[in-house]
């Protein structure tokens, strides 16, 4: 058994992602420092027992058996703001929701286009998430939705905290990450951010707060709402210029189900959980989705998502 404070065994990993489905850890501790998560991490390795470092648990799917290992929830959320240099210095458990309001409160803004997606620190910056511009002004003035380009969080990184294989902390820029479409480094390499700086800019809060409210209008027009339908948000990498969701509406998939998992008939790239949904369900619609979509249209989708703990028997 590993030495950390408040260990616990047998935990129930379903009520912490945001699809609201998963067996439990072997282990699992809580941390509430980026000190505390380098020891745990620390630990596991130095027992060579595997490890996860859960944030909000959005973008994922944990299998029906669990995790075989540690299970590191990360709560580690500090945050420092810089009015002079226009900076937000973030550890990497805190939410986007938090940093933005920490921010607006001294009237800096420039992270509020990402008020809606539910995820860590962490989870934003390792896969580089990405939300629309919606024009706030317009829909302020008339109640009508308009999309601009899309924001990508990586453009407000400028610097890391991280803490790499071999147990080091490195303080890194933006270059480091080597950001592209849904992705930065930490997706091929096992480094854990401790934490992260976000360049912000000067702006009423009042302006901040229409843009939040904007862009949650959106996000209730085009996608399905997790307080009604728990999923992982998007399961499919989108396709420049041709969309995932479009060619799963293109194949009449849309509403499709298998147990208790439906295509959402809102936006065809969430898999939705329509109440006790089982991993194996959604594992297997997923499946389904991408042979039927070959066949159909000839592309591939390939998921976004992380497939998280023991996934040797979900078949069975």
């Amino acid at each position: 058994m590993l030495d950390l404070p408040n260990l616990q065994t047998n935990v129930p990993l379903a009520p912490l992602t945001t699809y609201k489905i998963g067996g439990p850890a072997d282990m699992f501790v809580t941390v509430h420092s980026a000190a505390e998560l380098t020891a745990a991490v620390t630990a596991a390795k130095g027992r060579g027992i595997p490890y996860f470092v859960l944030g909000t648990g959005a973008n994922i799917l944990v299998s029906d058996a669990g995790f075989r290992g540690l299970v590191i929830h990360n709560r580690a959320k500090s945050i420092e703001v810089d009015t002079e240099r226009l900076q937000v210095t973030a550890e990497s458990g805190a939410t986007i929701g938090e940093v933005i309001a920490a921010a607006a409160e001294l009237d800096l803004g420039n992270l509020e286009y990402f008020t809606v997606v539910p995820s860590s620190v962490g989870g934003g910056v390792r896969q580089n998430f990405h939300f629309v511009e919606v024009d706030a002004a317009q829909w302020a003035a008339s109640g009508e939705i308009v999309a601009g380009e899309t924001q990508y969080l990586a453009d407000r990184v400028t610097a890391g905290v991280v803490l790499d294989e071999a147990g080091k902390v490195h303080h890194v820029d933006h270059a480091w990450f080597e950001f592209t479409y849904d992705y930065s480094l930490m997706l091929d390499r096992p480094v854990i951010l401790l934490a992260t700086t976000f360049q912000m800019t000067r702006r009423p809060r009042a302006q901040i707060e229409q843009q939040i409210a904007a862009s949650a209008a959106w996000r209730a027009a085009k996608q399905p709402l997790l307080a009604d339908f728990p999923s992982c948000g998007s399961v499919f990498i989108n396709i420049p210029g041709v969309g995932a969701g479009r060619l799963i509406d293109q194949a009449g998939l849309k509403g499709r189900s298998l147990g208790n998992v439906q295509v959402s008939p809102k936006h065809a790239n969430y898999l939705v959980n329509l109440g006790g949904a089982t991993a194996a369900d959604v594992r297997g619609l997923i499946e389904a989705v991408q042979q039927e979509v070959q066949a159909a249209t000839g592309q591939l989708l390939e998921t976004e998502i992380g497939f998280v703990g023991d996934w040797s028997t979900w078949r069975s």
